[in-house]
């Protein structure tokens, strides 16, 4: 038997009776590293003639590559038993239920500004959007609420800080959505048909009010547009949202700044068994403000209040989530725990209706 003979006996079976990964490194090493003894042997070949040098070469590369074979074969065979030996020590019933999972759920304020979202799509409203710290000009001015009105001071509204010698304009945290039809306005012009839902800000906190809280605006300026208009838009977004076919809206004259005439408009409703019944019994109840856009609003906006008239309304969004889904304090909007939000979150997918119920 050759040298060369021997180095294979020897290596194979060591590689055959290597127990472990570590044992079959070793061998590796030993026999192919860089101070292995296939590899001493490959640098011998300088010192051998060139016919010695083309037969021993040929012969050791053969065997170099016959020996990492077998390690390589040897490897894929431990892992392999490692695997079936997980495989029979780990044993999963896959036809066990899975563990319970508790999913996210959407807001009952994101519910409700999706659907009024979508009621008013469907009567031909897009949806215009602004900045949240508004201009003094675009919040009151510009909306015909003059410098001595009470919503413009310091006990109703968050003014932004300015430094010592700053002679910016004023600014705050909007008080409604309004600066946004303001600037829907500017940018088309009239005719135009949109609604501004979004959060606004006031200082003012008990059961029915919040710091933040969210509002929905929406405005229709045309050549014709009436009050009758207002009170067919409102009446159809009602039977929508509350899911009811008779709906009977009261128009009671108000004020606003930015329209005239203005009206509170209330919906009749009943409270029997502290549920509330919409569309039926002797009680009525305030859902929003409204009115014909006020000419100096549209002078504002750029728009010619002798060629354009229109109407205006705004909805508190909180609200018609405490009203459509029975939720009794406006503060467990912001002040629940995780526990509130599953008693009244909404699974992605799932169409809430007025009566409790779920639809697909």
């Amino acid at each position: 038997m050759t040298d060369l003979d021997q180095l294979r006996s020897t290596y194979l079976t060591r590689v055959a009776d290597a127990a472990h990964a570590d044992a079959l490194e070793e061998v590796r090493l030993a026999a192919l590293g860089k101070k292995g003894e296939i590899s001493l042997k490959m640098r011998e070949l300088g010192k051998m003639t060139p016919e010695e040098r083309q037969t021993t070469g040929a012969a050791l590369n053969r065997l170099k590559a016959e020996i990492d074979a077998a390690i390589r074969a040897r490897k894929t065979e431990m892992e392999d038993a490692a695997l079936d030996a997980r495989l029979r020590e780990e044993w999963l019933d896959v036809t066990m239920p899975g563990r319970p999972r508790r999913q996210g759920t959407i807001h009952p304020v994101s519910q409700v500004m999706e659907e009024v979202t979508q009621i008013f799509a469907d009567m031909g409203f897009s949806v215009a959007e602004g900045p949240q710290v508004e201009s003094d000009w675009y919040n009151f001015d510009a909306l015909n609420i003059p410098p001595e009105h009470p919503a413009r001071q310091e006990h109703d509204t968050f003014f932004m800080h300015r430094a010592e010698g700053d002679d910016r304009p004023p600014h705050v945290l909007r008080t409604h959505t309004s600066p946004v039809q303001i600037r829907a306005m500017e940018k088309t012009g009239a005719p135009i048909r949109v609604i501004a839902p979004g959060r606004v800000y006031r200082m003012d906190m008990d059961q029915t009010h919040t710091p933040m809280f969210h509002q929905v605006e929406g405005l229709a300026i045309g050549r014709d547009i009436s009050m009758a208009n207002l009170k067919w838009v409102l009446e159809e977004f009602c039977r929508a949202f509350f899911e009811v076919e008779a709906v009977e809206l009261r128009f009671r004259a108000s004020h606003f700044p930015f329209t005239e005439p203005s009206a509170e408009v209330d919906i009749r409703c009943s409270w029997e068994g502290g549920s509330l019944k919409i569309g039926q019994g002797d009680s009525w109840m305030e859902i929003l403000g409204s009115g014909m856009v006020h000419p100096k609003v549209l002078e504002a906006a750029g728009v010619d209040p002798t060629e354009w008239q229109g109407f205006a309304f705004g909805m508190g969004i909180d609200r018609l989530a405490m009203l459509k889904y029975g939720i009794p304090d406006l503060r467990a909007f912001f002040e629940s725990d995780l526990r509130w939000l599953r008693h009244y979150g909404f699974a992605a997918g799932d169409v809430p209706s007025v009566s409790g119920g779920l639809s697909r």
